[in-house]
């Protein structure tokens, strides 16, 4: 993570006694010291908190035994959207570009001990506020921001997911691998996210904030259908008080990073163990594999078409295969010709930082929240919305009526390869659609099955097969 979350005071207390192996439901301590006796100051329950980002951060190695958070996001999202897909058509990435992922698809695994992870390290901070202090209500209300996002994250990618609202013990397994449906689910998740808004303010854009909270709380509800408490979250948000705007210049939201744009963002610092390796996957022939996230012809088409200015700061040409499209938002080596700097020596150990929600998002979903709403596709104030991010874009001309295909193309090519793309099929109803029509195309295998990933075969097994599959699998 960035300096600003002092990762290296986590890194020494942290990690001398919590163990982060593959059961990561069930941690033990590997030392004498335990969450149980360890916290009993402020300063202390603070490390925790920070170790809480340090795993959505994740590690930046090849270890399979490592959880590597959200670096490994964009497989389990745009590349099975109609955006990005493998240059080699090879090995585990490639089963989410075809739609043939297997259970045993340890990048699925991955991802799922990623935020169970996340989960658990939230879990200990709730468990330890009373050595908080003053701090109490701070610390909760991030604690319980981070376990909402981890789970609103799972419960959209596996379906029924086991819920975990404490540190539980290893004689506790039933509750470890019970699968709860998921309107239990987002119960907690909206649950934890008001006890986020209300305890937080926007001092951060690297910590969770009363806006991040907001924000997101707003993005359930719409996935819940529950429009008009979505409009009045965003809102809030919107609120020009709150010191929220787009940045004049598309490329300097990625590349002038903590800008005013930014909600909430995992802060990487390029050359250091903090650094991530996800935007090196993204370009030819560096990292483990060679273009594992390239641009669709049909992810490029649609730029082409409605990206307007956003589009060379989104994709560019392959310079050794002119037939071959890459991702540009994240480059970690820079580009002179568009203006890009490289945020590292080695673009495996990349300093650009995720972002997880800016203000484009939130007008554009303030647009969504009022059309479908049942509002006339000519409301003002969604038009207003929808026009500012357009105004951005140097797409100028008066839009005077939105459909349901408008918010899509226009949430395509603004927030492409951001990891949103899937998400807003489903939520919009239109995933079955969209990627069957693309799968037949491309001559894929999409199914409506593939809206869910596997339960990993692993935690199967673990659990003795407590855990269930989802059907496809």
């Amino acid at each position: 993570m960035k300096t600003k979350l002092n990762i290296l005071l986590l890194g020494i207390i942290i990690t001398f006694f919590i163990s982060c192996d593959n059961e990561f439901l069930e941690p033990v301590p590997d030392s004498v010291l335990s969450s149980a006796n360890y916290y009993t100051t402020p300063e202390e329950v603070e490390t925790a908190v920070v170790n809480i980002y340090d795993a959505i951060q994740g590690v930046n190695s090849t270890s399979t035994n490592d959880n590597h958070g959200i670096m490994y996001e964009f497989y389990l999202t745009e590349m099975r959207s109609d955006n990005t897909r493998t240059k080699s058509q090879e090995g585990e990435a490639a089963q989410f570009e075809f739609y043939t992922i297997e259970a045993t698809n340890g990048i699925v695994a991955d991802y799922y001990a990623s935020f169970y992870n996340i989960i658990y390290r939230s879990n200990v901070v709730l468990e330890n506020l009373s050595a908080a202090g003053n701090d109490a209500s701070k610390f909760e209300a991030e604690a319980k921001f981070t376990r909402a996002y981890a789970y609103f994250n799972l419960v959209r990618l596996y379906g029924d997911i086991p819920l975990i609202d404490r540190v539980i013990t290893p004689e506790e397994k039933d509750i470890a691998y019970t699968r709860e449906a998921t309107s239990i689910i987002y119960q907690l998740i909206e649950d934890d996210l008001k006890t986020a808004v209300a305890g937080l303010d926007d001092g951060s854009k690297f910590r969770a904030s009363k806006a991040a909270a907001e924000t997101l709380l707003a993005k359930v509800y719409l996935t819940l259908n529950r429009y008009g408490e979505a409009q009045s979250l965003l809102e809030s948000v919107m609120n020009s008080s709150r010191g929220f705007s787009l940045e004049s210049n598309f490329k300097d939201v990625f590349y002038n990073e903590g800008n005013n744009e930014i909600i909430f963002a995992i802060g990487y610092l390029g050359d250091s163990e903090d650094s991530q390796n996800f935007s090196a996957e993204w370009l030819n022939a560096v990292g483990r594999t060679s273009g594992v996230n390239y641009v669709t012809n049909d992810g490029k088409a649609a730029l082409d078409a409605f990206g307007g200015d956003r589009t060379m700061y989104s994709y560019r040409q392959d310079i050794t295969q002119a037939t071959q499209n890459q991702v540009v938002k994240y480059l970690p080596d820079g580009d002179t010709n568009l203006g890009i700097s490289p945020t590292s020596s080695d673009p495996t150990k990349a300093g650009n930082d995720w972002i997880v929600l800016r203000y484009a998002d939130v007008l554009l979903m303030h647009a969504e929240a009022i059309l479908s709403g049942g509002q006339s596709t000519t409301s003002t104030n969604a038009l207003a919305s929808f026009q500012e991010v357009r105004n951005r874009a140097g797409l100028t001309t008066l839009v005077t009526e939105i459909t349901k295909e408008d918010l899509l193309n226009e949430r395509r090519v603004e927030l492409a390869f951001e990891n949103h793309r899937l998400f807003d099929l489903i939520r919009m109803g239109e995933a079955a659609t969209v990627l069957g029509a693309f799968s037949s195309a491309n001559s894929l295998s999409f199914s409506s099955t593939d809206l869910l990933l596997p339960i990993p075969q692993r935690e199967i097994g673990l659990s003795n097969s407590l855990l269930t599959q989802n059907p496809g699998y």
